[in-house]
Formats: C-alpha cells, structure tokens, sequence
C-alpha cells in the first residue's frame, strides 16, 4: 500500500503517509503540554502515522477560548516539547506543534479581554462582538507566531504548521465574509499569512518544517478559488512544505469540520486535489476512517489526514502493514460531543485503561447478554486473563445497536458490534448465541461471577392506553411493526431513536410529524454535531416538526384512526391530530434479571443497570471488570 511508503518532505522522512492532524485533547494542564498528551502523540506514532500535528499552540496569551489550549508564548513549553519530540522521535514519526490565533472565534471568558479580528463582525456561534486589529494588534500577532516557533525549535520538534482554518485569525483576514477591511490587510486579505509564514520561517531556520492549513471551502467566505490562488503565493515563498485543507468554519459550520456518519467518506477529497495545483504536497481529509479508504485518498493528495480514525484505533497503521482489519470509527462523534462538555479525548469503542495481566488465575466469568455492553465486558474480562463464556438469547451479537444500525445513514453503528466481536474471538471468549441464560445453565456453568447485560426494553407510555398502533421505535426499525399512512413520532428522547425513525418513515411515503415536549426537535443531536443535518434531511423529506408539546391522550375513533390530544405546555392550549399510527421514543425500562446462583456475585452493565447509551454501556463495562 501507498500509506505505507515513506516520503521525504525538506530533508526528513516520514515514514508513511499517514498523518495525525490537530486535534484538541483537552489533555493540557495549566496550559501547558501534559505527560498524557505526551503519551497521546506518542501512541499515535507508535501505532504508524508518518507525522504527528499537535493540537493548537497559542500565540497569544490573551488568546485563550477554551480552557485547555496550550500557551506556545510560555518559556516553559519548550522542555514539554521536547519530551513530546523525544516520544514520537522514538517511535520513528515525525511531530510538528500547530500554531494558531483564534481571533474572533473565541471566548473573552477566561482572558478578559475583548477579542480581535479583521472587522467588528460578530461570529454566529460565540455571538462576542471584537474590536477591530489595529496595525499594533497584527504587527503582535506576527511577533507571536515568532515567539512560538522560536521554542517549538529550542524543544526540538521538527517543525509547525500554521492554522489558517475552521477557527483562526488567519482564515478570517483570508475571508471575504469577515474582512471588511479598507486597509491594505483588507486589499490583501493574503498579507497577513503571509507576513507571518515570513516570520515563522526566520524562527525556524532552514532546516525544520513549516505546513500551511486553509479553510478550502467556507460558506459564504473563501472559496476554492481563493484557497488556490493563497495556495499559489504561498509556494512562490519557498518557505512551506505542504499544504492541509479543512472544509468549514469551527463555529457555524463544525458539522463540516468534524462531519458524523451522516457525511460521506472522503467528502472533501476533491478540494485537496486543487490545492495540489500549486505543486505542494497535500494533506487530505475528509472522514478517512480505513486504511483502504486512506490508500484510495492518495489519488488526490499526497499525505492522508486520519484523525477519528486513529482515535478509534491508534494502531491504524501498524494493523495496516500487518494485514489486520482496524477497529473503524463509525463517525458517531462521541468522541466529538466529550470535547466539548470538557473531558479529555475518548473514543467510546477504546474508552478506559489497557488491560493488564493478571497475577493470579482468573475468574470464571458468564457474561449475560451480547449488546454493546456486554460484548464490551466479554472482551475486556479475556483480556485481562479471565475464563469468560458469552449467552446471548438472540441469534445474533449486537443487542440494540443492531437495531439503531438498520436506521438511515446509521449502519456504520455495526462496526462496534463487529470489531468488539473480533476482540471477543481474539481473546478466547466462548460465544453462545440463541441460548437463553435460565438458572439452571447459569448453574452448570459454575461462574465465580455473573455480569448481566441484559438491556432495558422501551416503556410504554401511559397515555397510550393499549391501542396496538401506538409502537415504540424500536418496533418500526426492527420490523415487528410496519406504519403507514399518517404517522405521529412522539419523542420524548431528543436523540437518534426518533428522527432516524421518522426519516425511515417518511422514506416509505408516510406523512410524518415529529412532535416534542423540547424547545427544539432532535435537541440532543447538537453534541455530535448530527442536529442541523437531519434538520436538513427533515425538511427535505417533508417531515414535520411540532415543539413544545406533550402528548395527554390517545383514542381510536369508529373509522379506525386515533385522535392525539396535545397539550402545549407554555400555555395550556390543547390540540389534537387524526393519524393512523403513533411512534413513541421514550425512556426504556432496565429489563428484569434470571435468578444467579446463590451466593455468586452478580454484576450489572449497560442499559440494565442504568440506560444511557453506548457510552455508557461500555463505561459500565470497564468500570465492572477493572475492579474484580
């Protein structure tokens, strides 16, 4: 494979193709590298990528949106780089810091400080008004970027890239949407890049590399167009080594920047293959989320951006050169919506500690049910030593997640069920399917300990009397039942359950209305990044969106239709709609548990402990099997 080729970029080789571009951890600490980023970078070279981009380093102090983004100005980051050099340069990889300024793309939360940009133009997400870079101002931005490539070099890294993207001052001097400028940086929007690529090449000197991200497509702001002419201008320098794209703006349009299962692999391919037209070497992205899909990437690009799914797997290339399937990412972007509540990078398919051998004999362990929880358990456990047998009733592993799986543009959701699957089969876990876990097997399989992972199964909603076209979701994406006609999708959840069932619905020529008790619909998208695309399919599917309401009744009239009664909570008001079936996504119900032999300690996991979702199956999981 071509991934796997070396390739020499200003006198250094990475060793393959493959790139690990920035991306935040949240790892830092009191704004400086941490030994666990040290250990993050380090695994990612260790498990193959060729180079090895860090998250932002700032360039300014008072440029600080987020908690957790490293102060590149502070003496002290130098020794913290040098540590991160020493542990990707051990490995054979190659790290180099990016460099930013967030501009008005941030927060005066933590600075105190009003922020600044090309133009007094307020960013649709943060909604802070900035004052507007004085000549002052850029000739300190320019110093800055500087200052921080003078201690990426003393700390011996091999070079950096500059950030001029999803979120930078740099992208927005580019952009014609936020620079109103009448001065020569708004004549020039190219200037201010290029004065600093200028100054950060004299930092650096001649030997270390120096990497330019663009934003090649923004809504509304740079096109492709103006990408490539910077791109040109940029190589006439001589002072770059590559080129890397992004496709969006981190606020407005982040769905774009960190795009879920719901956008097609390799979507922004095309745009770094223009960028080649100036004779750089490219960085691509666009959800690469497999080593074929990166060795196909390299017809438009020369180097391959894989950040989900080194996430997922960081060992993605190493399984590549040994012929070994990855663990894919499956662009559910919780890795995504934990970044922004504040916790350190996770992905739900790697979350918790490396098992470790055990010092005595292992426990005989069954494990009760084959979701995502317990499939999670039944690995882990065999990883760490123990004797485990898996009883799963079906005839087939996978639990709920099947079932979400077989929702439209959600089936990558199976790739979970089938890496823990080969985790299982690798690690010795006797498998069981179509077996049902009665006391008297439990028994004869003599366990030291039971885990039951059982599930949750959903609750019916009182309101719904026991008319028999009243199904929960899981019903209609299982096949149990077939709705037709006028359909009511009653969501009391806000995820996934509800709208892929109603996209599914109106796909089948339903006419379909969502209606919730939440201010908006599909509200808990908005975490990883789903929310305004499925309000977009929604739209363009003809379903209908009701918000504020809660369903108080639900009775079937001599025609055979059912009136709906509604009652909008913010004023009393009562409606009512005449429909032919009603779904219902509401909170499930922890499933009862078989009857454990007596005195055998018995353990909950998943959705039969507490029902919240992969994440906190396979949580539930590595809690349980970490502590025997």
């Amino acid at each position: 494979m071509q991934i796997l080729e070396p390739l020499v970029v200003r006198g250094r080789t990475l060793p393959s193709r493959v790139v690990s571009c920035a991306h935040l951890t949240n790892l830092a600490v009191d704004r400086l590298p941490s030994p666990a980023q040290t250990s993050y970078y380090a695994a990612r070279a260790a498990g193959g990528a060729g180079l090895v981009i860090t998250e932002e380093q700032a360039v300014d102090p008072a440029d600080q949106p987020y908690e957790k983004v490293v102060d590149g100005t502070d003496p002290a980051v130098a020794p913290r780089y040098r540590e991160i050099a020493d542990a990707v340069h051990g490995h054979g990889g190659l790290v180099v810091a990016q460099l930013n300024h967030n501009g008005g793309q941030g927060s005066s939360l933590h600075p105190r400080v009003p922020l600044v940009a090309p133009s007094p133009l307020a960013d649709p997400l943060f909604g802070e008004v900035p004052r507007q870079a004085t000549a002052a101002d850029l000739a300190g931005v320019v110093a800055g970027f500087a200052l921080v490539a003078g201690h990426v070099r003393a700390g011996g890294l091999d070079g950096v890239e500059l950030q001029a993207s999803q979120s930078s001052l740099l992208r927005a001097f580019l952009s014609r949407r936020a620079n109103r400028r009448a001065d020569g940086y708004g004549r020039d929007r190219d200037r201010l890049l290029l004065e600093v690529v200028a100054a950060v090449r004299a930092a650096l000197g001649p030997d270390l590399l120096l990497g330019v991200r663009l934003a090649v497509h923004e809504p509304d702001g740079t096109t492709t167009e103006d990408a490539v002419a910077t791109a040109h201008r940029l190589a006439v320098t001589g002072a770059v080594d590559w080129l890397s794209t992004t496709v969006g703006v981190a606020t407005e349009s982040l769905f774009l920047v960190e795009p879920s299962m719901a956008t097609a692999h390799g979507y922004a391919l095309p745009l770094a293959a223009r960028l080649r037209e100036a004779g750089l070497p490219v960085i691509g992205v666009g959800r690469v989320t497999t080593p074929e899909q990166a060795e196909a990437a390299l017809a438009h690009c020369d180097l391959v951006g894989v950040v989900r799914g080194q996430v997922a797997d960081p060992d993605f290339v190493a399984k590549a050169r040994r012929g070994e399937p990855v663990r894919a990412c499956t662009g559910c972007n919780e890795c995504a919506a934990g970044i922004g509540a504040g916790r350190p990078m996770r992905c739900v398919q790697t979350l918790g500690p490396v098992p470790v051998p055990l010092r005595g004999p292992g426990r005989r362990v069954v494990v009760v049910g084959g979701g995502p929880a317990g499939l999670r358990t039944a690995a882990l456990a065999a990883a760490h030593g123990h004797r485990v047998t898996l009883v799963e009733a079906a005839d087939r592993l996978g639990g709920q997640l099947l079932l979400a799986a077989a929702a439209p543009g959600r089936g990558e959701l199976a790739g979970v069920v089938d890496a823990d699957t080969r985790e299982c089969a690798r690690s010795g876990v006797e498998v069981r399917t179509g077996t049902r876990a009665t006391p008297e097997l439990l028994a004869d399989l003599r366990p030291d300990v039971v885990v039951l992972a059982i599930g949750a199964v959903p609750a019916r909603p009182a309101w719904a009397g026991d008319d028999p076209r009243v199904v929960p979701a899981a019903d209609v994406l299982a096949g149990r039942a077939h709705p037709a006609g006028a359909v009511l999708v009653v969501d009391e959840l806000g995820g996934p359950h509800a709208s892929s069932t109603a996209e599914l619905l109106a796909a089948r020529g339903c006419a379909v209305e969502v209606v919730t008790g939440a201010l908006v619909a599909a509200q808990a998208l908005g975490p990883t990044l789903d929310r305004e695309l499925w309000h977009r399919r929604a739209a363009a599917a003809g379903i209908a969106q009701t918000v504020e309401r809660v369903p108080l009744s639900a009775t079937t009239g001599d025609d055979g239709r059912r009136t709906v009664t509604l009652l909008h909570h913010l004023t009393g008001a009562v409606e009512t709609r005449v429909v032919d079936w009603v779904v219902t996504a509401a909170h499930p119900t922890p499933v009862e548990a078989p009857a454990a032999p007596p005195g055998i300690p018995v353990h909950r996991v998943g959705d039969c402990l507490a029902p919240a979702g992969v994440p906190g199956a396979v949580a539930s999981a590595h809690r349980v099997v970490t502590t025997w």
